[in-house]
């Protein structure tokens, strides 16, 4: 195994390179590994941009691997269709019945989620390979993900050049900047779908965690996680995580939306305006007090409670990964947006600039 390594001995900062593998398609998967002066360290893989782990302390100091995922590279080909830790594209989330409209021309996708679209279709960004390269500056340590999409990629129009910067800080911000740039009008809604267990990946459930969302709204959805088009308020609802509320005190509710998913899988609509100064969620474990906060540029974020894990996924260290035994934080636009007009739009013009950026912060509760 290959590995290099830059430090900044002053600032406590570093990136290091090693071989993680190579993809189906016979090229060189990497894995960059950023560490700051608390001992946070953030593993990201090239093969689908994802982060493979993220080891985090708890109020004692102890670290725990907090995303689920795998040891190797075989685990994620064979489990692609989880998208642990994957950056997803061109479209996140679920388009209608794998069509949508733009400037009077119908676009097909590929249906890979009963007669929906999901996460870009069959052969996403989740499962290319990224190129990367190291950037470092005297606040932080990262890598730089860059991809080509072209022209008809998965049915979707415009060639689409994107770029994804994961930066480590030493305020333990894990900070997300997408960009994307397209030489012809398309739709876009990159976001991350990393699974979050903050008692540690493969510990149980999360249904103990605490949550808070900022998020007065969600989009109900139908019997194939479409949105209906309304934006409904969460009062009144097991949806309601306006103060914290623990994860599971809701979840077996008799309510016609957690009955349609099996828990929790919806877009909350953000209070924040899009500012990254407001605090869009946060989640901790009360018995070890690690927590993530989160904070985004986007308007709503896709919290899916793991409900298909089943324990039959053996994860890192031989862990099994339990029903419900994570949570996902996924900022995005809404759901099947390219087919709704009163959603906030997807459209990107051609040769206009596309901006995300999506802000984790690990910190310990107590």
């Amino acid at each position: 195994m290959t590995v290099s390594t830059t430090k900044d001995s002053r600032s406590g900062l570093s990136v290091s390179r090693s071989d993680f593998g190579t993809s189906p398609g016979g090229t060189g998967v990497e894995r960059y590994s950023l560490r700051n002066r608390h001992g946070l360290q953030v593993d990201i893989i090239t093969f689908g941009a994802r982060i493979q782990a993220i080891h985090a302390p708890d109020k004692n100091g102890q670290l725990a691997d907090v995303v689920l995922g795998f040891d190797d590279l075989a685990g994620y080909v064979e489990h692609q269709a989880a998208y642990f830790g994957a950056t997803i594209g061109r479209f996140g989330n679920r388009i209608a019945n794998g069509r949508f409209s733009l400037d009077g021309n119908d676009y097909r996708l590929p249906v890979n989620d009963d007669t929906n679209t999901l996460h870009g279709g069959t052969t996403g960004f989740d499962s290319r390979v990224w190129a990367a390269c190291p950037i470092e500056t005297n606040h932080t340590a990262g890598v730089e993900l860059t991809l080509m999409s072209a022209d008809g990629d998965m049915g979707f129009p415009g060639t689409l050049a994107v770029t994804l910067r994961y930066t480590l800080d030493n305020d333990n911000n894990l900070t997300l900047h997408y960009s994307a740039i397209c030489d012809a009008p398309t739709v876009i809604n990159l976001t991350h779908h990393s699974y979050f267990n903050m008692a540690g990946a493969g510990a149980g459930t999360v249904l103990g965690q605490l949550a808070l969302f900022n998020a007065p709204w969600y989009t109900p959805v139908d019997d194939t996680l479409i949105p209906t088009g309304e934006i409904a308020t969460v009062e009144g609802t097991p949806l309601d995580f306006q103060t914290p509320t623990v994860i599971g005190q809701h979840i077996e509710n008799d309510h016609a939306q957690l009955k349609r998913a099996g828990g929790y899988d919806h877009n909350w609509v953000l209070g924040t305006e899009g500012r990254l100064d407001r605090l869009a969620a946060r989640v901790t474990d009360p018995a070890s007090g690690r927590t993530v906060e989160l904070y985004t540029t986007e308007p709503g974020v896709q919290v899916y409670t793991g409900n298909g894990l089943d324990g039959h996924i053996i994860g890192k260290h031989g862990r099994a990964y339990a029903h419900r035994g994570a949570f996902t934080l996924e900022t995005q636009h809404y759901p099947d947006s390219p087919n709704q007009p009163d959603f906030p739009s997807t459209r990107l013009e051609a040769h206009e600039k596309y901006t995300q950026t999506t802000i984790y912060r690990f910190l310990v509760d107590g």
